[in-house]
């Protein structure tokens, strides 16, 4: 799945450069939203971040790619990998600025670990 943003200056830190803690919240919810639509029926909450290393800055007006794929599959979990790449203003190629991978788990209302469903299709209207 592939979403994408523009970079704001309501995500810009002291320096003027995109917040880190702004495109983790990105990275977060770009790969819940492919988690959640690969596992319809399923509550999941993330379980952990793999890597924090940020490669570039990013400066205001900047479009963000964010790449998200499945890369594994367990019995109560999944994990994704997650590219970050910026198209920066006056550049003529994207740079890829932050890579990880998410690990969602699949919880009961009670917060316990539950096997993830597979109820497709998922956000498709059935047609009736």
């Amino acid at each position: 799945m592939e979403s994408f943003t523009l970079v704001r200056t309501e995500h810009l830190n002291h320096h003027g450069k995109l917040f880190g803690g702004q495109l983790l919240k990105w990275v977060d919810e770009y790969a819940w939203l492919a988690a959640s639509r690969d596992f319809c029926g399923s509550v999941l909450v993330t379980r952990a971040m793999e890597n924090l290393e940020f490669r570039n800055s990013v400066p205001n007006g900047s479009i963000m790619r964010f790449s998200v794929n499945l890369v594994h599959q367990g019995t109560t979990s999944a994990t994704y990998s997650v590219d970050v790449f910026a198209d920066m203003p006056g550049e003529r190629e994207e740079k890829l600025i932050f890579t990880n991978r998410v690990t969602f788990v699949a919880v009961a209302p009670d917060g316990t670990k539950i096997p993830l469903r597979k109820d497709p299709p998922c956000g498709k209207a059935s047609g009736k």
